[in-house]
Formats: structure tokens, sequence, C-alpha cells
């Protein structure tokens, strides 16, 4: 009579803690999905890492190879940064999703007509989604086709650290880099390493594509041709030896069709 209720108990004890990750974001635009970096979820063997996609998967569809062009939008603009410094960046940013997709990028100065349109803001900027002062919420993007990427004119972002020595600077390119993805179609990975992950220490540079963030953006523009897994093996490396930075809680919530690069309003 025993070996109902031993056979119960080896199934519970043997059962996974944590369920497969998904590959694509609820379906309900009304809900959340929370990482933190403290979560163990994120580090159990038996959970599932890879990208994620938008509900439906949505993609630019243009005829291959596709040209999507880009404008910033001058007002309220860094008193910190130069338009040129910030062209420079996203120029750089852009290039590194290019390689990888048969997909270009092109600054225009026709803001109203640009496929992308870039701009810094504060506060409620009528989106509907109102910035959050210095640290917390870093920017957020729209999905695809719509374009729209905004980042908090409240931060102090940095395009050089060793010009930039405020302790809460916030790295243009990486934040950047990341937000494009989420232009392309991406949400947010689960792989610590990638672009795509969501969240991001102050001082911290992270703005090379690694594996998932490729697989990813792949499956939903095809490879440029003249991209190999190799050269982005040898780029991860060179940039693997930077300095450490102090630990903090982060977390990472979004509210489709936003998704936000987020940092705590206090840290250790």
């Amino acid at each position: 009579m025993f070996l109902p209720l031993l056979l119960l108990l080896f199934f519970f004890l043997c059962t996974p803690s944590c369920l497969p990750y998904p590959t694509t974001l609820p379906q309900n635009p009304t809900s959340a999905v929370i990482f933190r970096s403290d979560s163990s979820s994120l580090h159990n063997p038996h959970a599932t890492e890879r990208y994620v996609f938008f509900p439906g998967k949505p993609r630019w569809t243009r005829r291959m190879p596709m040209v999507l062009t880009y404008a910033f939008f001058k007002d309220n603009w860094m008193s910190n940064l130069s338009l040129e410094d910030v062209r420079a960046v996203f120029r750089k940013a852009f290039s590194k999703w290019a390689h990888v997709i048969p997909v270009s990028f092109e600054e225009t100065d026709d803001y109203g007509y640009a496929d992308i349109k870039i701009g810094f803001y504060r506060g409620d900027h009528s989106d509907g989604q109102a910035f959050d002062g210095v640290l917390g919420v870093l920017a957020h993007s729209f999905s695809p086709e719509i374009g729209r990427l905004h980042l908090d004119a409240a931060e102090t972002w940095a395009v050089d650290f060793e010009k930039e020595k405020s302790a809460v600077a916030v790295d243009l390119e990486s934040v950047a880099t990341h937000e494009i993805g989420h232009l392309l179609g991406l949400g947010h990975s689960s792989v610590r390493e990638s672009v795509m992950y969501p969240s991001l220490k102050p001082r911290e540079k992270k703005a090379n594509l690694e594996v998932d963030d490729v697989e990813g953006v792949q499956a939903l523009y095809g490879s440029n041709p003249n991209f190999k897994f190799e050269s982005l093996e040898l780029e991860s490396d060179t940039s693997a030896s930077q300095p450490p930075v102090s630990t903090c809680t982060l977390a990472c919530p979004f509210s489709l069709p936003f998704f936000f690069l987020f940092f705590p309003h206090h840290f250790f």
C-alpha cells in the first residue's frame, strides 16, 4: 500500500524545478514578465536559454536585401553629448546588426519619413510610458514596424568612460545596440552574456552581439551572406578582458508593445 505513495514522492523529487523558457512573449498585451539578476531560474541547469520574439513574431517586411532609414529628434538634446557623438555611436550599433543579417541602416535628416525615429525624452512624453528619472528605466522601443526608440534624457549617457566619471553613467552604445534588437523584433533573452539580456550595471559596457542574439535575429531575417560565426567569436574574445564592476540587484519589467532596459533606483 505504500508503493503508490513512494512512487509519487519520487516523481516530485525528480521533477525539474524550472519549466523551459518560452520562445515567445505572453500573448496578453497587458501582462508583464520580470527578470532579476538574482533569480535562481536563470542559473537552473534545466532551464532553456534562448532568444525571444514579440507575440506574432513581427518583423520588417521589405524586399531583401533590406534598407531601413533612421533619424534623430534634435530637440531635448543632451548637454554632455554632441550630435556627432550620438551619430557615431548609433552608426556603430546599427552596423553590428547589419553585419549578421541582410539589412542595412542609413541615416536621414527627414525625421518625419524615417523608418526608425530616435529621441531623448524626460518624464511623460505622450506615449503612455513615462520615464522615471536617473536610473530605473533607461529606454524603450516599439515592435516592428513602428520603429520608435526613446531614451531617458535624465540619464548620464556616456560614450567614453575615460571622459565621463559619473558613478551612474550609462553606456549609450550598449543601450542603443539592445534597443535596436527590439526594433528588429527581438524580446529579452535569458542568456546573461547576450546584448538582449534585460539589465546592465552602471558603467558597464556590453555592446557585442553573442551567438544567442545572432541566432534570434537571423531567425527573423536570415543571414548576411558575408557573415561567419567565427568572426563573432573573435570579437567576443577581444572584449572579454574588461575590469569588474560593482554588482547590484537589477530588474527589467516590460509591458507590450514596449520593451525596457531597466536599472534599480537604489543599488548596493
